[in-house]
């Protein structure tokens, strides 16, 4: 699965985006952000507050329990104001 992480998220990460193999176990975008939180210090650092960054699945904005089954990107961003 392609995950891509945009402003501070990427920032904080490191990295722009990412092609991973999910184990089975990652089910939904909350199963998702607790697996990356243990990949290191720098995922911990951007997922620390719950709830703070915004996911997508394949360019629809998605909640904690939406289901990754069949999906092909997931994009991490933090909120965002209008102006």
């Amino acid at each position: 699965m392609k995950l891509v992480y945009f402003a501070w998220v990427r920032e904080r990460i490191g990295r722009p985006d990412e092609i991973l193999d999910l184990p089975p176990e990652v089910a939904t975008v909350a199963d998702l952000v607790a697996f990356l939180k243990g990949r290191g210090e720098e995922y911990a650092y951007a997922f620390e507050t719950e709830g703070v960054v915004r996911a997508a699945v394949d360019r629809v904005h998605a909640k904690p329990e939406t289901p990754l089954a069949g999906a092909a990107e997931v994009a991490f961003f933090p909120p965002m104001t209008g102006g």
